[in-house]
């Protein structure tokens, strides 16, 4: 059946105008609401002469706001006007080219698009029932996606499992916790609680969300192992089976397993076949975690890192850091999605309806821990169409390529060094000056606002870190980078 909507008759509008405290009219929403739009388009067009990092001090966004909220209400224009004097200087702005930090965190016009007719629509997608289309968009974008990436069949909806947007990768960690340890106690701990004999594993180089997620879920910080590393920084799968038999040895009942493809402090891979057949064997589930790196999956000669991605329950990475997609939106698959729905899935009487009664939806409440969720499909569903296969996976190669170019400029540099391998877009290097000359260049670079760089510690050494991936960033912004660098190593 097809829902024949009323038509819409720009020329019939009538004008307008809301007063202090009522509500903002469509009329004056649209004339806002393109203004606001242009203040975004210029915003891109002048973001790369702003100070990358903030420089303001603690506390001075907060001097500057009155300290009693509006009697009445006020002006737009007033807004807009205060966002220029008083929140962008208080921006550090991830969205500049010269923006080296951390992960990128890049967005693009379709999918601040479709973050903007997200919010107007205004759907609470918590139900089938809530807004078909907000489910079954995502269902089929997250399909789509899993065959973007070539991934294992078993994480299609067709199969056994199936992909739901998480706000984060943390979130997606938390989940595949939760459900390895109801899988390891028979469904029990959720009636019951944990026994405090389950115990996890993650290499030294895991993000610190597992350990939160660990936390969370009741096992506990005295229950995480953290596996040995290899010189590559990745885990080495005869230490993880090692701490696996001496904790059944002991009595305890392991039950989880994070591997990374992609570490953030220094993109390392983490031996997915080895670690996988140790899990299959011993009962254990499987999360691989490819948050920062798995977009470069789209482009086929980089899905060698997904070796061995067939053995894993549950897979997660984010849009939000290498796909144009704005935060929050993070890809998390199932191998089997009867877990998980088993562990999270509660149904009180209010949220009944004869859609979920029939099997025959998803309810990605199910599928999360939180009950609420926002339509984020819509803007992964415009950037896909946006750029097409082809589109994104240009732009991946343009990135990684610019990382190889900046490796190769350290490597010919006598007074530089590589720290770890650079597969994709990462580069972690240093000064051989030592730790203090290495800080001193990335405190010297932040100060300046010229660009943005953060550093982590290999093998106990202050170590660069050069990441490539803001959407907007061209080799001109590497190459000064890489003068703003080299200049302030000699102080």
């Amino acid at each position: 059946m097809t829902t024949t909507l009323p038509p819409r008759d720009p020329d019939s509008r009538v004008a307008q105008h809301s007063q202090p405290g009522e509500h903002m009219t469509p009329d004056e929403f649209q004339r806002y609401g393109h203004l606001l739009v242009d203040w975004i388009a210029d915003y891109y067009r002048n973001v790369e002469q702003y100070p990358v990092l903030s420089q303001v001090q603690p506390g001075e966004i907060r001097a500057q706001l009155p300290p009693d909220p509006p009697q009445t209400g006020e002006p737009f224009e007033a807004m807009l006007a205060d966002v220029e004097r008083v929140i962008l200087p208080g921006i550090t702005h991830w969205q500049s080219p010269n923006f080296f930090a951390f992960f990128p965190a890049n967005t693009s016009g379709p999918s601040i698009l479709g973050e903007l007719l997200s919010a107007g629509l205004g759907v609470q997608g918590m139900l089938w029932a809530t807004s078909p289309a907000c489910t079954e968009l995502e269902t089929h974008v997250l399909d789509w996606v899993a065959q973007m990436l070539e991934l294992p069949g078993h994480f299609l909806s067709t199969s056994t499992g199936g992909g739901v947007i998480q706000e984060s990768a943390s979130s997606a960690a938390l989940c595949a916790v939760l459900a390895a340890r109801e899988r390891a106690t028979g469904f029990a701990s959720n009636e019951v609680g944990c026994d405090g004999t389950l115990t996890a594993y993650i290499s030294t180089q895991a993000h610190s969300s597992i350990e939160k997620a660990v936390k969370i879920a009741g096992l506990g910080r005295e229950r995480l192992r953290l596996v040995e590393v290899d010189e590559q920084y990745a885990m080495r799968p005869g230490a993880l089976a090692a701490r696996i038999a001496a904790d059944r040895a002991a009595g305890l009942t392991p039950c989880f397993v994070a591997a990374t493809i992609g570490t953030t402090s220094s993109t390392a891979m983490d031996p997915l076949p080895e670690i996988g057949a140790i899990c299959r064997e011993q009962g254990l589930w499987l999360h691989v975690d490819g948050a920062m790196a798995g977009t470069a999956a789209l482009c086929p000669e980089f899905r060698w890192m997904q070796r061995g991605l067939e053995l894993a329950d549950s897979y997660c990475f984010n849009p939000h850091k290498w796909m144009f997609t704005n935060f929050d939106c993070d890809c998390f698959f199932v191998a089997d999605r009867a877990a998980l729905i088993q562990t999270l899935s509660i149904l009180p009487e209010y949220l009944r309806n004869q859609a979920t009664e029939s099997g025959a939806v998803i309810d990605y409440r199910d599928w999360q821990v939180s009950l609420g969720r926002r339509f984020r499909a819509l803007k992964l569903w415009f950037v896909i169409r946006h750029y097409g296969v082809e589109g994104l996976q240009m732009q991946i190669r343009r990135h990684v390529a610019l990382a190889q170019t900046f490796a190769g400029w350290v490597e010919a540099d006598p007074d530089f060094e590589l720290a770890a391998p650079a597969p994709l877009s990462l580069v972690c290097f240093r000064h051989k000056g030592g730790d203090a000359v290495n800080q001193r260049i990335v405190e010297q670079l932040n100060r300046s606002g010229a660009l943005y760089l953060t550093h982590t510690k290999l093998d106990g050494q202050y170590t660069l870190r050069m990441s490539i991936g803001q959407t907007h960033t061209e080799q001109r912004h590497v190459a000064q980078a890489w003068a703003l660098i080299r200049a302030a190593s000699r102080g």
